[in-house]
């Protein structure tokens, strides 16, 4: 009786076995298929074995497009310019592209770094074992590719593809705003008071031409250079943007009273949040383009 339950036993103690051992390979693949790899833009592929779930963000545009893939919770510090959303205002700051302070980096122990691939701390902080992704948007192509990147980086390449879709359409909603009379108009845009443009080679030169307006500084003159404020004046856009200081100080400028689009009031000044949303090439492109469009459409209703 005893050899008898014994045989009748043993079918089913092998099934266990072998049920037992396709749960652990099943774990083991499990584990495996969590582990990431994704190349950055130093041409260096970083293998995480795990999604990250402390990360440092050293440049605003990643920090966003984080939040932006829905992994904000997972920062644990930022540089000091990052400050949106606002969840990331309360992090702790670490300082900048050339004082990124390393020790309290080390403190926070990221299982992954974010930075810029100019910022000067990326070999330190290897050195020391941190993995470090070095990304650095500089157009719409390489913000698309960033975020999906990121996204990838995040264990959420599907993420990535949808927030570009969603960008996308914003970009070409706003497009589609822009009042008949004012396409194809010139357009200055003002970085900063030197004066440096946004040229057409930059990303918000890309921006303006998505939205049918014609940059008065040409991709030979790089994406952001400083200009003689004698080629604005010659040149005599019909739009100019720039914060609603700089839009505000213009006229005092020697000569810039010469300008018909500042006499005519035919200018767009962002305040400093909106502003933000412009000049930083990363997931809030969509938004950067409606508040452009907004500001045409005001103008659009203006006598020309």
């Amino acid at each position: 009786m005893t050899d008898g339950r014994l045989a009748m036993k043993t079918p089913l103690l092998r099934f266990a076995a072998r049920t037992l051992l396709a749960l652990a390979l099943a774990g083991g693949a499990a584990v495996a298929a969590a582990a990431v790899q994704v190349t950055d833009d130093r041409g260096r592929t970083l293998t995480l074995p795990a999604p990250p779930q402390r990360i440092v963000s050293l440049l605003p545009s990643l920090t966003e497009t984080v939040c932006e893939l829905q992994a904000c919770a997972r920062l644990v510090g930022t540089d000091r310019f990052s400050n949106w959303p606002e969840a990331v205002r309360a992090l702790p700051k670490l300082g900048g592209l050339e004082d990124s302070q390393i020790e309290r980096i080390v403190s926070l122990k990221p299982d992954l770094v974010l930075a810029a691939v100019s910022a000067r701390a990326i070999d330190r902080l290897e050195a020391l074992g941190l993995p470090v992704l070095a990304l650095e948007p500089r157009n719409g192509a390489e913000t698309q590719r960033v975020i999906e990147r990121v996204a990838l980086a995040l264990g959420e390449p599907a993420a990535g593809a949808a927030l570009v879709a969603r960008i996308e359409s914003r970009i070409a909603a706003a497009a589609a705003r822009v009042p008949p009379a004012l396409r194809g108009r010139t357009v200055y845009f003002e970085i900063a008071a030197n004066p440096y443009a946004a040229g057409e080679a930059s990303f918000v030169g890309e921006l303006l031409a998505r939205l049918q307006l014609v940059n008065i500084v040409p991709a030979s003159m790089g994406p952001f250079p400083q200009l003689n404020p004698e080629f604005v004046l010659r040149a005599q856009p019909a739009l100019v943007m720039a914060t609603t200081a700089a839009v505000a100080e213009m006229p005092r400028r020697p000569g810039w009273k010469s300008l018909l689009a500042l006499q005519r009031g035919q200018v767009c000044g962002f305040g400093p949040g909106a502003y933000d949303t412009l000049v930083r090439p990363g997931p809030r492109l969509g938004a950067a383009a409606e508040a452009i469009a907004d500001c045409l459409v005001r103008l659009g209703g203006m006598p020309q």
